[in-house]
């Protein structure tokens, strides 16, 4: 099954998916942009269970390019998948780094057997990564393989982020404009 793609300017935090994902920093306590309005919507009891997630070393819970999972509380998705981008640097690494934060997410999904999952442009905020190559990494994991899911939702905040993907992704078919 291929699943649905949908490209869409909104709310990420109003989303009703399976999981929603979050731009969050390694140590998974809140923070400003996408992560601060997470945290805000989906109540204390998040902050909480990110910080019951075991440290991998020292103020990091999730490495870049890693993701973990928690409910999602007071939010409308059933879970918070929180990956962490890399500060954008213009270093090949940099886009590897990236992949991995949208593949590690959708792998997350898959082995917790969701259906239906929603993105923000993860690192484009205040972690600097251009939009339009940001774009084109997620639209690359995206087609990478056939992600055993119904739907994969990337949540724009910027019309300049929804243009980025909009145009990443109008090679293919996938995009579901519905």
């Amino acid at each position: 099954m291929t699943p649905s793609v949908r490209i869409l300017q909104g709310d990420l935090t109003e989303e009703e998916v399976d999981a929603i994902v979050n731009a969050a920093n390694p140590k998974m306590l809140g923070g400003g942009g996408v992560d601060g309005a997470i945290h805000r919507a989906a109540g204390p009891s998040l902050r909480q269970a990110c910080g019951a997630v075991p440290e991998v070393r020292p103020n990091v819970r999730c490495p870049i390019g890693e993701a973990r999972i928690t409910p999602g509380f007071e939010l409308r998705a059933r879970y918070v998948i929180h990956t962490v981008g890399p500060v954008y640097g213009g270093r090949d690494r940099d886009a590897e780094l990236l992949a991995s934060a949208f593949r590690s997410s959708l792998q997350l999904a898959v082995e917790h057997r969701l259906q239906s999952i929603a993105f923000p442009a993860i690192s484009c905020g205040i972690y600097g990564y251009p939009i339009d190559e940001a774009a084109a990494i997620a639209a690359e994991v995206v087609r990478e393989r056939l992600w055993p899911l119904r739907e994969i939702r990337f949540v724009l905040f910027s019309d300049d982020a929804l243009a980025a993907w909009t145009r990443a992704f109008a090679e293919g078919s996938e995009v579901d404009d519905g």
